[in-house]
């Protein structure tokens, strides 16, 4: 399983970027590798202010990341370590909370890197922790205020520093003890 979550420089794929990228590599139930990239957005990206404020970063600092392309490059040396692209049966399956919004980007990072062969690393269907937490708390949905990451962790009793959400290396780990709790399958963390 790759578990990942992102942070970008707005809400549209088409026009915004990634500026981080961290999660895990989970290989039966134990974590392989965790990572934390930090991303300059590609050229021509546009620049949400209120999305930086929201992941506590400044336009000065995500433009001196390292470029998209070799954050690219380490991407894919990473994931050579674990499948075999070429092997039609051998991939991750993505994990993350609201994973559709993480995909889109992700998808089009490898785009802009001139790789149009996402799906040869990872399997179409995903693992959204919003909808699997959503058979756990539909009991309660009714008493929360929203369904975003942090709300529905401190529902699970999961504690959560509210100042860390929206750094995706802090996120991953909360969506790692989700996963924990609404899985069949936990992993050790």
């Amino acid at each position: 399983m790759f578990f990942y979550d992102l942070e970008t420089t707005g809400l549209d794929y088409r026009k915004h970027a990634i500026h981080q990228i961290s999660g895990a590599i989970v290989i039966n139930g134990k974590i392989e590798r965790r990572f934390n990239f930090h991303v300059k957005p590609f050229d021509g990206a546009e620049i949400s202010d209120e999305a930086l404020s929201v992941s506590g970063v400044t336009v000065e600092q995500i433009m001196n990341y390292p470029d998209h392309t070799q954050v690219y490059g380490e991407i894919i040396s990473m994931l050579s370590k674990y499948v075999n692209r070429f092997d039609r049966e051998d991939k991750f399956f993505l994990v993350g909370y609201n994973i559709h919004f993480d995909n889109d980007f992700f998808r089009r990072f490898f785009e802009l890197n001139g790789d149009k062969y996402f799906g040869s690393w990872f399997w179409s269907n995903s693992l959204d922790l919003m909808v699997m937490a959503t058979i756990t708390l539909a009991p309660v949905r009714h008493t929360m205020a929203n369904f975003k990451q942090g709300t529905v962790a401190a529902t699970l009793g999961i504690p959560i520093e509210e100042s860390k959400l929206h750094d995706a290396n802090y996120d991953i780990d909360v969506c790692m003890k989700i996963f924990n709790k609404v899985s069949p399958t936990p992993i050790e963390l």
